[in-house]
């Protein structure tokens, strides 16, 4: 049997300029972080738009948050619609940060250029695009179906790009995705149009530290090299640990099939004296390094449980002291994530894949992010599982040069969401 369009989707392309023009209005505020620039304009653009339309809008302040100052406070935006009866509450979470700009760019990063129907700048793939479609979405919703069942939640939030602590999680703690409050949420992140992200993989950023014994450098032998104690871990590492998280591999449909496997990032390495600024122009000093540290990213997989992930290192740490007397290391554990994966058969699932079939006239592939995104916070801090990544944009886009959505990508979402409102809500 051929479904038919509903005549909900004409609303949406309807106001395909509109969409276009809210799209490129948000990646004109450059919401930079780090540092955390222009969050209060992008949440009070927002919130003003929104507020002329009947919603009620609160700005709240991550206030004691990590990153959060007086210089650069971060802000987030919640708008909430009520429906004529009683019903069930469909959240829309996007954030409104961006990563740097970096080099490469042939356009301008903030100028929201249009060309070949896409518009260009960071942030228009992850995920203004998304905010946009979303907002679009309801409000198209709405005009169609005012006295609608329940309650429509837009949010726009801080500091995804950089844990999202300033934002979802400081919502969370504080009861905004209380499931008795929400029992739908959506995030459209850059996961392609025609794809339901289900959940992620697992993170654990942890800092080790090789200690030493500084000496004249003329004289290493009095001293001893903690950047020779980290060249032993880091060999260890490759003899030992990425052999081992290479024969891993999951069920869970994570996308690249690369990232199936579990993965180890070394994201940083430092040892010796700190690095003098770039104006400095004279010699560093002869000095024997009493001190190095990695920052290391481990990314797992649901079939792992973390404390098998920090055990692993620990080990490996082990087998190194026993091999190297004057070892010595310290691990200091920044931050971690579990893995999170919400169910094929769960409400807003189903609703979305039903939507994006009318749409696009296909069935979508279920995925699973690499990396993390906000909706380990509506799990672990919510308590919300009800909860999936779907929005336009190519998620290889993301954080690149040039960085572009699609318009026509931005209607069909739009309008594979307001359809989930009219299943969910109507």
């Amino acid at each position: 049997m051929v479904k038919t369009k509903s005549p909900l989707l004409d609303d949406v392309a309807a106001q395909r300029d509109a969409l276009t023009a809210l799209c490129q209005d948000l990646i004109r505020i450059p919401t930079l972080n780090p540092p955390g620039r222009d969050y209060l304009e992008i949440c009070e653009m927002l919130g003003d738009r929104l507020r002329d339309g009947g919603w009620q809008v609160e700005l709240v302040r991550a206030e004691g948050a990590p990153g959060d100052s007086d210089a650069h406070p971060r802000w987030n935006m919640v708008a909430r619609y009520e429906g004529g009866r009683p019903g069930e509450c469909v959240h829309f979470n996007s954030h409104h940060d961006v990563v740097e700009v970096g080099n490469g760019w042939t356009r301008d990063p903030f100028g929201g250029e249009i060309a070949d129907g896409r518009v260009y700048g960071r942030g228009a793939c992850d995920m203004k695009g998304g905010l946009a479609a979303s907002v679009i979405a309801a409000e198209t919703f709405i005009a169609a179906h005012p006295e609608f069942n329940g309650a429509i939640e837009i949010s726009a939030t801080a500091d995804e790009e950089t844990g999202g602590y300033g934002g979802v999680a400081y919502l969370a703690e504080r009861g905004w995705f209380d499931p008795d409050r929400v029992q739908h949420v959506i995030i459209p992140e850059p996961l392609n149009k025609d794809r339901i992200c289900l959940g992620h993989r697992g993170v654990w950023w942890a800092e080790i530290e090789t200690k030493g014994r500084i000496a004249h450098g003329s004289m290493p032998f009095l001293g001893d090299s903690a950047v020779r104690h980290m060249g032993a871990v880091l060999a260890e590492m490759e003899e030992s640990l990425f052999p081992l998280l290479a024969s891993k591999h999951t069920e869970m449909p994570v996308v690249p099939d690369g990232a199936r496997q579990s993965t180890l990032n070394i994201n940083s390495i430092h040892g010796g004296e700190r690095e003098q600024d770039p104006s400095y122009t004279g010699l560093p000093a002869p000095v024997v390094p009493d001190r190095c540290r990695i920052v290391i990213d481990r990314r797992f997989l649901i079939e792992e449980s973390v404390d098998e992930v920090k055990a692993e290192v620990r080990a490996l740490l082990e087998r190194v002291k026993a091999t190297r007397p004057s070892f010595e290391y310290e691990v200091r554990e920044l931050f971690e994530v579990i893995p999170s994966m919400t169910d094929e058969d769960a409400p807003v699932v189903r609703s979305t894949a039903a939507a994006i079939e009318t749409v696009l006239g296909r069935m979508p592939d279920y995925v699973v992010s690499p990396g993390t995104y906000d909706q380990k916070h509506i799990d672990r801090i919510g308590k919300l599982k009800n909860c999936i990544a779907y929005g336009p944009g190519i998620l290889d886009l993301a954080h690149q040069p040039d960085e572009w959505v699609g318009i026509d990508d931005m209607v069909d979402s739009a309008g594979v969401m307001a359809l989930v409102l009219e299943e969910l809500l109507g």
